[in-house]
């Protein structure tokens, strides 16, 4: 069972995005910089987790790029904006993986493992047996158990999702009363 109080720098931090750092579309995409508005306890969330773990990372299947909803450029926007926002606001993301493939048998879409083997394969220290998945859809709690971390599920977009669950170790209704959570 996971113990927040056992975490230390020698743990790592994988994050979803849409649903647990900013607000979700409903069967859509975030399609630009212009559509992303981050939770408003997002930035403070991110800035306690900071301090807390050694690598944080993001994880996100992306599959609007895959069907040319949006570009290449457009996610790196994203993604290069949200980590200015979060860096001023005291916090860090140590890198993004993303999926655009369209296929969900893809290795590397979420619930499949592949994001959580590159970000081993970029930082080689990272050890999933302290490691922690903080998703909004239990596909996200899968990805999680496929790479042996513990499971954390946040209820911002799918409070109906049943608690306890056998792939959701510990359940919060935000990023930041998870963060809280971990303080010790």
């Amino acid at each position: 069972m996971l113990d927040l109080q056992r975490i230390d720098k020698d743990w790592t931090l994988f994050l979803d995005r849409d649903g647990v750092l900013n607000h979700d579309k409903d069967n859509d995409y975030i399609y630009n910089w212009e559509e992303f508005r981050f939770y408003d306890d997002t930035l403070e969330a991110m800035a306690l987790l900071e301090s807390l773990f050694k690598r944080i990372v993001l994880v996100t299947n992306q599959k609007g790029v895959g069907k040319g909803l949006m570009s290449l450029s457009d996610l790196t926007t994203i993604h290069e904006n949200m980590f200015t926002e979060i860096g001023k606001a005291g916090g860090r993301i140590d890198k993004a993986y993303f999926c655009t493939d369209l296929s969900d048998d893809s290795p590397n879409r979420k619930p499949n493992a592949g994001m959580a083997m590159q970000a081993k394969q970029d930082f080689p220290e990272i050890d999933f047996a302290k490691s922690i998945i903080v998703g909004n859809r239990i596909s996200d709690m899968i990805f999680g158990r496929n790479a042996g971390m513990y499971t954390v599920f946040v209820a911002t977009t799918h409070p109906e999702t049943p608690f306890p669950d056998a792939m959701i170790d510990l359940r919060f209704n935000s990023l930041l009363e998870f963060a809280k959570a971990c303080q010790h």
